[in-house]
């Protein structure tokens, strides 16, 4: 299997499955002297793991991260920085169900089409348990570059938006509720409509919003390198992402050039931002901000159709724990691909 490693200089490869004994990663690049809190990791996986409110999947992990190598007395060595998160509440027999089965929107046929074989235990290495991986990854790579602010929060759950402007929000208050909305009539309009979703069976999706600051200029190559082509590249490998859009985004390709284009500043700043902050691909030091649609959650807890590995159509209904909605979950997890690609650039500026 390839495609289990992300970036240029600063670089993640992920291994492990969601009902193996452990998931791990190994990050290489990361630049030697860099004091890193392990309890701010750790904090970063509290916000990922499950089991963390009514809301989200019920599935028990303390997701404890392990480092192999990599650091020494509280700082980065510069070598291959080595660590695994053990799997601690698998419940394998909750997906014997689907041993023959293809679950619909799921990876189980093209698994079993492309490589002949597949783990059906929690869908194996398609799971989104694979992104605890890239949180470790994410939160080193915030501690490398602790000038640039990394936000992100809920801005809609299935038809629930909300409509104030990132700048007016106070981004102190997104961990002050479950679904991880900076709005707390917004919020509990969220979580309501979340726990009624659940109560059918059913899921929904959702968008998250990210917000970058403090961005130097001059991050991003041109031509296929873009800043903005790899941050989506980074948000659209995240497991149920169907959308990426930074800046203006699609709302920009109903305007004129006279009302998109941003004005300078004296300074290079401009006066608007609907360039998102990245301009020719390459950041132009403002604000980078970007949205993430997720679609709702495949398993159900509903009859549906199905299809075995005979070719024949079946009924199943979805059984063991899973999110009604991924969104709040998702959150810490674009926070944690941001930061790998802004500390990729940030290496690659350096040498060029």
């Amino acid at each position: 299997m390839a495609g289990n490693s992300y970036g240029t200089l600063f670089k993640l490869t992920t291994f492990g499955e969601s009902h193996g004994e452990a998931l791990g990663g190994i990050i290489d690049g990361c630049p030697p002297g860099i004091t890193i809190d392990l309890e701010a990791i750790q904090a970063e996986m509290a916000r990922r793991k499950p089991g963390q409110s009514a809301i989200v999947t019920q599935r028990k992990e303390p997701d404890d991260v392990q480092f192999l190598s990599g650091l020494f007395e509280g700082k980065t060595t510069g070598t291959p920085i080595g660590f695994i998160i053990p799997n601690t509440n698998q419940k394998s027999d909750d997906y014997s169900h689907i041993k023959d089965n293809y679950r619909p929107s799921h990876a189980d046929y093209v698994y079993d089409q492309k490589y002949g074989f597949r783990d059906y235990r929690g869908g194996g290495r398609s799971s989104a348990r694979e992104t605890a991986s890239r949180v470790v990854a994410g939160a080193i790579a915030k501690q490398m570059l602790p000038e640039i602010k990394i936000h992100a929060y809920v801005s809609a759950v299935g038809p629930i938006t909300l409509d104030i402007p990132y700048q007016e929000l106070d981004f102190n208050s997104i961990e002050n509720n479950p679904v991880r909305c900076p709005d707390a009539a917004t919020a509990a309009d969220m979580e309501a409509y979340i726990k009624d979703i659940r109560k059918q069976g059913d899921t929904v999706g959702g968008v998250v919003t990210c917000v970058v600051k403090n961005v130097p200029v001059g991050l991003g190559e041109p031509v296929f390198d873009k800043l903005h082509a790899e941050l989506g590249k980074a948000m659209l490998s995240i497991n149920a992402v169907k959308g990426f859009e930074y800046g203006s985004g699609f709302e920009g390709a109903k305007m004129k050039g006279s009302e998109h284009n941003d004005l300078y500043h004296a300074d290079g700043t401009t006066k608007t931002n609907r360039s998102g902050g990245i301009q020719g691909g390459i950041s132009n030091g403002m604000d980078i901000y970007f949205n993430v649609a997720f679609k709702p959650v495949a398993t159900i807890m509903q009859k549906q159709e199905s299809l075995d590995n005979k070719g024949e159509i079946t009924e199943m209904t979805g059984k063991g724990r899973h999110d009604p909605c991924v969104v709040p979950r998702a959150v810490p997890i674009v926070e944690a691909m941001a930061a790998i690609v802004i500390a990729d650039f940030y290496l690659i500026n350096k040498i060029y």
